[in-house]
């Protein structure tokens, strides 16, 4: 039996019950479909796919085009999770119109459920269209990774008075410009708790503390899948980059010392074949290249 896929209602009812809300990120079919088997109910697909998965310095290189590769790759994998696709540099800032149109490709071309778009009191026009246009859209308040330039550096937010007014004033205008949850990131604990106490929809934290509705980590962080230091916000709870690497050292030895493959890890003749007619083709064909007629016969032979 098919399970239900999870809505952005069930979400809004998990916030009422006081259920805390786990979002993972998922960039392909493998990963996506163990986060979905696993009972994750939300996936994002994050433009930060740019960083861990194609190696840019920041999100804003990633196109609509990479996002719908990846896109279509985690809802072909998944039955019960909500899909949420990011949103990627300048597909929602020059207008509502454009956003409304690269909103539809994610939902109708990558099969997302949800969009998740970045940024405050500029942008909520544009959150409005789409909720009127049928779209699902999720907030992104605090750090927001596509303005790193402006920012100067990824690093704490909301760290004045006026800093936290206007983060209070963005995240009551996406909820009712018709947001159905907000991610907050990198924003001091206390700050996030009182926003969520405030909203009715959910907040989902990422460096932002315990108070949050739920928590996202970026699937590579949580795996410490690329070698290096996390960043605070995250936690590991394995070490694939050391597994891994391990896994990578002892198939190369295996390989260089001929121990793999295996005759386990390897085929035999089927019964319409034997060794002499191996031995007679290949005889044939060293003798057309000027080799040896009596060509060797197989070892196993």
């Amino acid at each position: 039996m098919t399970p239900q896929r999870v809505t952005v209602a069930d979400l809004r009812a998990m916030k009422r019950r006081g259920e805390r809300i786990v979002m993972l990120t998922a960039y392909d079919y493998p990963t996506a479909r163990l986060i979905d088997e696993a009972g994750i109910p939300a996936i994002l697909v994050g433009d930060s796919l740019g960083n861990t998965i194609l190696g840019y310095e920041t999100t804003i290189p990633v196109t609509l085009e990479q996002m719908l590769h990846h896109t279509k790759a985690v809802t072909r994998a998944t039955r019960r999770a909500l899909v949420i696709a990011d949103m990627p540099f300048l597909t929602f800032q020059i207008s509502p119109e454009e956003a409304l149109r690269n909103a539809g490709r994610l939902i109708q071309e990558g099969g997302a459920h949800a969009v998740k778009l970045e940024g405050g009191g500029p942008i909520v026009e544009t959150v409005s269209r789409l909720v009127r246009a049928g779209i699902p859209v999720m907030g992104h308040l605090g750090l927001t990774p596509q303005a790193v330039h402006t920012l100067g550096r990824f690093r704490l937010q909301a760290r004045t008075a006026d800093a936290v007014r206007q983060l209070f004033a963005d995240a009551i205008a996406l909820e009712r410009a018709g947001a159905f949850a907000i991610v907050l990131e990198l924003v001091p604990a206390p700050v996030a708790r009182a926003v969520s106490q405030l909203l009715e929809i959910p907040t989902i934290g990422i460096g932002a503390g315990p108070g949050c509705d739920g928590q996202v980590q970026v699937l590579t962080d949580l795996l410490h899948l690329l070698p290096g230091p996390l960043p605070r916000h995250a936690r590991a709870y394995t070490d694939l980059a050391t597994i891994v690497s391990d896994a990578i050292r002892r198939y190369a030895e295996d390989v260089r010392s001929g121990t793999f493959p295996s005759e386990s890890e390897s085929f035999g003749l089927p019964r319409e074949l034997d060794l002499d007619t191996v031995a007679a083709i290949a005889a044939e064909f060293a003798a057309q290249r000027g080799g040896d007629e009596h060509a060797p016969l197989p070892d196993d032979r």
